[in-house]
């Protein structure tokens, strides 16, 4: 186990409001990170898709950043500007 991975065990044991909020935060991160992956996946700037969207540069970068608040029909928007399909699944 990495020393990230035991930091975390214990906090998780330490701290029940870190334990409550880590598994949410965890994901909300991934989905920005997915997003900037694809995003430059297909070669697109910020600002690019800031354009195709008609909105300014650091809404995307809060979208990529931030993207615990993302709403559906944005991250819709957000993913056709690139030129995918979003698919969500619920398991």
């Amino acid at each position: 186990m990495s020393d990230l991975k035991k930091y975390i065990a214990k906090r998780k044991k330490e701290d029940t409001d870190f334990a409550l909020g880590y598994e949410s935060g965890y994901e909300n991160f991934k989905i920005g990170v997915l997003l900037r992956q694809s995003r430059k996946a297909v070669g697109l700037t910020q600002e690019q898709v800031a354009k195709k969207l008609q909105t300014g540069k650091s809404a995307i970068s809060r979208i990529e950043n931030h993207a615990e608040d993302i709403r559906l029909s944005t991250l819709e928007k957000y993913i056709k500007a690139l030129g995918k399909k979003l698919h969500l699944e619920i398991v």
